[in-house]
């Protein structure tokens, strides 16, 4: 009886991997679904750097506090002297 069983379950398992080594390769012969080229976003623009007149760390220009004639970083550093 013992034979029979070990037998039985060796076929199931000699089965099993035939079919899951059968899944893997159809698997891979296949093109995933999303298969198209992906668009790359465009690129950010570039954006100005200006320099703060009192520490003199670079920043955006969009983002520099303007006071007699320089650029500053906050609006702290515009009642300090420049360099």
């Amino acid at each position: 009886m013992s034979r029979i069983v070990f037998w039985i379950l060796l076929i199931g398992l000699v089965v099993f991997a035939i079919r899951a080594k059968l899944k893997g390769l159809s698997a891979r012969q296949q093109p995933p679904l999303d298969a198209q080229p992906r668009r790359q976003p465009p690129p950010a623009e570039i954006e100005t750097m200006t320099q703060c007149a009192h520490c003199g760390i670079h920043f955006p220009a969009s983002e520099a506090v303007h006071a007699d004639g320089h650029d500053y970083c906050s609006p702290g550093h515009v009642r300090l002297p420049p360099r």
